[in-house]
């Protein structure tokens, strides 16, 4: 048989033979090459497209959080009150000095030198007390030598009685003397009382606010020596307008804060109404007394509030929520995220709350601080969040779940053991 190898191809055609495979595998390896740079460009053109997106992506988000942020500073900081209901009282409140109803000058009501004092300035003293006293050696004289005159005529005229009654003297010589008796008995009473009056004695219960005098000083009459103050009980006087009187009465009860004293409330009264209306001022005088608790002293400045009237569970704000020279009353309700001008009718006003007759209803928040920089509409910051109040209706519900379930455990329990 015959074979390839018999016939040996000529040398050009063997070496095309020899080249074909190598021009073959250069061939794949482009074709590979190709395929590989195509599929290098795809990825990285994906690559890229991912890039973009998450780029775009990162603006986006960004641009939300700057609109926010801007929103987040477009809203007015405010801090707000829940209106809610409490007890209020009607008032109405002045302010007045305290003064003391009790207080007096002690006078000399005679004549001397100051020998001695029984009290110093400070001291608390009852009535009839020795505060001083005047050199009494002269009145003491005037005394006995009244005392010795009235002895003489008292001798005459019992002798006189016995010759009238054996009628050796005229009726009217014996009246004469009897007469002459009881006026040295008069200036004899006037002497031992000019005597008393160098005893300077307390005319009021108190506390000397001060003393004028010395020991040594020659004390002439009707001289001041000491002012006397009684504070356990002290007086205000308020000049009420004339279109309150109707609300005033003897009685009512009275709260009174003194600047000296801060922090500290005292209850007092009305003690008494003036019948009468001042012309001039249009005011009437209404006297309010306090208990001075040995805290009070006349001359401290008080504010006083005369309650005539009281609610119980009325719906009340803040009175620093209101709006103020706004021509009607109103508030600024807080209403998701927003503040809405709301007006309202307003009740009793007193210092710090403020009763609401229309216009809110009960836990609606107010704002109470931020007010200025408010327009209707204005989206705010609340600063001081108010948790909302737990539902009363959803309590009592689960409370009754809680002791349905309780039953019911019980129940079985009861029937197991059965």
């Amino acid at each position: 048989m015959i074979s390839a190898s018999d016939y040996p191809l000529p040398s050009g055609k063997r070496m095309l033979k020899q080249r074909f495979p190598t021009i073959r595998s250069l061939f794949c390896g482009a074709v590979l090459a190709s395929l590989v740079a195509c599929s290098a460009g795809q990825g990285d053109q994906n690559a890229d497209a991912g890039k973009h997106a998450k780029e775009s992506e990162r603006t986006a988000d960004s641009k939300a959080e700057s609109k926010g942020a801007n929103k987040k500073d477009s809203a007015v900081p405010v801090e707000v009150a829940r209106a809610s209901r409490r007890d209020i009282a009607a008032s109405y409140a002045g302010s007045a000095a305290l003064i003391a109803p009790e207080e007096t000058d002690v006078v000399s009501k005679t004549s001397g030198v100051l020998l001695g004092l029984g009290a110093e300035e400070g001291q608390v003293v009852k009535t009839g007390q020795l505060l001083a006293q005047i050199d009494p050696e002269r009145p003491r004289l005037e005394v006995a030598r009244a005392n010795a005159a009235l002895k003489k005529l008292q001798a005459e005229a019992d002798r006189a009685r016995e010759l009238f009654d054996r009628k050796l003297i005229a009726a009217d010589a014996y009246e004469k003397l009897r007469y002459d008796v009881a006026t040295q008995k008069a200036a004899v009473d006037l002497a031992r009382l000019e005597l008393s009056y160098t005893r300077i004695e307390a005319p009021i219960s108190g506390v000397i606010s001060q003393r004028m005098v010395k020991l040594g000083n020659l004390i002439q009459l009707n001289q001041p020596l000491f002012h006397i103050v009684n504070t356990e009980r002290l007086e205000a006087v308020l000049n009420v307008p004339e279109r309150e009187l109707a609300t005033m009465n003897a009685g009512l009860p009275v709260r009174m804060q003194v600047d000296a004293l801060p922090g500290r409330t005292f209850e007092g009264k009305v003690s008494r109404v003036s019948p009468v209306v001042d012309a001039g001022t249009g005011t009437v005088r209404v006297t309010t007394e306090f208990q001075s608790a040995d805290v009070l002293r006349p001359g401290m400045f008080g504010r006083i509030e005369v309650i005539y009237d009281r609610r119980k569970g009325v719906l009340t704000v803040p009175r620093t929520a209101l709006l103020e020279g706004e021509g009607e009353d109103a508030v600024f309700a807080v209403r998701d995220g927003k503040a809405v001008r709301q007006p309202v009718s307003l009740g009793y006003v007193d210092g710090t709350l403020a009763e609401i007759r229309d216009g809110l209803v009960d836990g609606e928040s107010v704002v109470t601080t931020g007010k200025v920089a408010l327009r209707d509409g204005s989206e705010v910051q609340v600063l001081n969040p108010i948790a909302e109040p737990a539902p009363a209706v959803a309590e009592d519900k689960e409370k009754a779940g809680s002791a349905d379930a309780v039953a019911d455990t019980s129940g079985s329990a009861g029937a197991s053991s059965r």
